[in-house]
């Protein structure tokens, strides 16, 4: 038996290698071990310079594309022009995370000094006036940030579980390093890694169970031999429902949502804004590229379950969110309601729903990652006068729009975005998802989500009048302050005024969605 080699074209590979070099680089970096402050700034300046570079490699690439696209290892990795603005997006979405990243509030970032120290420990507290800092952050997010642009680009079941297990486990590291509160995000990372490996299994033994009745893991091989292997369709069919639960997962879609709270509040703020915007960016990526090239065919018989996961999205994040107290939990159930609404679009199984589902999430993560980055500048004051953990109660939200007027707008701007009101992105995005789908005949689930929708409306509002109507209680004076540091204020302002410019004249955005709407096979 002999083995021919892959042909490899490795110029589409451009934007990948680009980050993953550079984390590389940065484990470099770690081992040579320079001075604190010299290792964070050459690991900040050498994160953004990856992250912004492969984003202009991945629109040149776009300008220059032979064709609808390229197959870099035959039909496993393809590199076309809906692959290549998912990159873009999420490239931009971790160079502002980047930002986030390297935020200093008193002093302090984000991250723990000594990971592996015990919570409240003596050597954490040595670690801490060292001012030790954990600058191996910036590679762990640059290999996952790899992963998730390789993972647009994916169509081979194999290979999408290697990306998915890159993507993640980086992030199960991250979510543990918050500075404070670290039980609870030790909790966090626990929670998220167990749910995280129980969804990789199922994926695992669905990817098998296709290859058991499609003889391939090829997407391509796999839509041919639906039709060509009678009699194994149901095998096929188990194999493509259980591999969507690790697709899912990642989405934060009920019933695999459990993790997306408990993560997203207790691990460091810029995590969980890198995670709600570029994580979920790159699963609608690839669930997009599974169910429109590998199991097309069995729309009819999956639809019904991707409706009513959908629909349960929406009304569990909606409803839950409802509920919270804490900003960042609403946040996450925020997320997840939004999950449901970007499903509305990619259920109908039209060419119309793969720009949609871009614009959505472009949207989406603008407005995530300013509202975090938000939350991340509105910080509790201890008994000595420092500055301590995020101040995540909404009741210290109330008169925000008097501590910073210019905070309390940014983050008015994010919250009618997410409600999906006039003027901002989240109208154009929430519009363009479900015409998607109504157009497709998929009006029933149009109408729950314009319900949910409304209804969410509610708990957006809530936060808007906490902040500019609400008087600032006295026992809350002096015990809460607003923040205004570099990095989170350049992402504030960018966000912000993106989220206007897309709800305002969103037709040039649209229109490279709609020529990114097309799969190569």
């Amino acid at each position: 038996m002999t083995f021919e080699s892959p042909i490899i074209e490795w110029a589409p590979l451009a934007p990948v290698l680009i980050v993953f070099a550079a984390a590389v680089l940065g484990i470099v970096i770690e081992t040579a071990d320079p001075k604190v402050w010299i290792r964070r700034r050459l690991q900040v300046a050498l994160a953004l310079v990856a992250t912004l570079a492969a984003a202009a490699t991945a629109a040149l690439q776009w300008s220059v594309l032979d064709g609808d696209g390229t197959r870099v290892v035959v039909d496993r990795i393809i590199c076309d022009r809906h692959s290549l603005i998912w990159m873009v997006m999420i490239a931009v979405f971790a160079a502002l995370a980047i930002l986030l990243f390297s935020s200093r509030v008193g002093g302090d970032d984000a991250f723990a000094p000594l990971a592996a120290a015990a919570p409240g420990s003596e050597e954490e507290r040595e670690a801490s006036e060292k001012g030790l800092a954990q600058t191996e952050v910036f590679p762990l997010a640059l290999f996952s940030v790899g992963g998730m642009m390789l993972f647009t680009m994916v169509s081979d079941t194999l290979i999408l579980f290697i990306v998915l297990e890159l993507i993640s486990l980086p992030l199960y590291v991250l979510v543990a390093l918050s500075r404070r509160r670290r039980l609870l995000s030790q909790e966090a990372a626990l929670k998220y890694f167990l749910m995280g490996a129980f969804a990789s299994a199922v994926y695992l033994f669905g990817a098998a169970l296709i290859y058991g009745g499609a003889f391939s893991t090829s997407f391509t091989i796999i839509d041919t031999a639906i039709v060509q292997y009678h009699g194994r369709e149901a095998l096929v069919l188990v194999g493509t429902v259980l591999a969507l639960v690790g697709l899912l997962f990642k989405l934060g879609a009920v019933p695999f949502h459990a993790w997306t709270p408990d993560a997203y509040q207790g691990a460091p703020t810029p995590v969980t804004a890198f995670m709600a915007a570029a994580t979920k960016a790159a699963a609608v990526a690839a669930l997009i590229r599974f169910l429109y090239l590998a199991v097309h065919r069995f729309e009819w018989e999956i639809a019904p379950v991707l409706w009513t996961i959908a629909i349960a999205t929406m009304l569990v994040g909606t409803v839950a969110a409802i509920v919270q107290t804490d900003i960042k939990r609403m946040l996450a159930y925020s997320s997840i309601a939004h999950g449901g609404f970007v499903l509305v679009a990619v259920t109908s199984f039209e060419r119309e729903a793969l720009s949609a589902a871009v614009f959505y999430m472009l949207a989406y993560g603008l407005a995530t990652l300013g509202a975090f980055a938000v939350v991340g500048q509105v910080r509790e004051v201890t008994k000595d006068g420092s500055l301590g953990a995020e101040a995540t109660r909404l009741g210290q939200w109330a008169g925000l729009g008097r501590r910073s007027p210019w905070m309390a707008t940014a983050m008015a701007v994010f919250l009618l975005s997410f409600a999906g009101i006039p003027l901002t992105a989240g109208f154009i995005g929430k519009y363009v998802a479900f015409k998607a789908a109504f157009d497709s005949g998929g009006w029933p689930l149009v109408v729950v989500a314009v319900l949910a929708a409304v209804v969410a409306v509610f708990f957006y509002v809530r936060v808007i009048v906490l902040m500019f109507l609400t008087p600032v209680p006295e026992d809350l004076k002096d015990a809460v302050e607003v923040t205004e540091s570099t990095g989170p204020s350049l992402v504030v302002g960018i966000t912000a005024l993106a989220t206007v410019l897309l709800g305002v004249v969103p037709s040039v955005v649209l229109d490279l969605a709609s020529n990114a709407a097309i799969l190569v096979p």
